[in-house]
């Protein structure tokens, strides 16, 4: 169990109807809002990824807002991984990949 003080950073791909429905603006205004830095892009296959970065609380927090999305979003599946905290503080929007 990690507590509410430790870090985590996850990348995560978001599958289902997740664009063109307002998922990374929904996902850079929750991330913000949970004071987490990291990024958000679409990717060429439909799905959407991204990086979160922070509290682990809070990165648990907003690994369970993308598991329901924006109203409009339908999610079919969520994939994460450990990764590196970015070096910069902040939640940006990167372009498609």
């Amino acid at each position: 169990m990690t507590d509410a003080t430790s870090s985590k950073a996850v990348t995560v791909r978001i599958h289902g109807r997740v664009q063109g429905v307002w998922f990374r603006s929904w996902t850079a205004e929750q991330a913000s809002g949970r004071g987490l830095s990291g990024w958000v892009r679409n990717r060429a296959d439909g799905s959407v990824e991204a990086l979160f970065a922070g509290p682990a609380a809070a990165v648990d927090g907003m690994l369970a807002a993308c598991r329901r999305g924006p109203p409009m979003a339908v999610v079919s599946g969520v994939e994460t991984a450990p990764a590196a905290a970015p070096a910069d503080s902040g939640f940006r929007f990167l372009p498609t990949a």
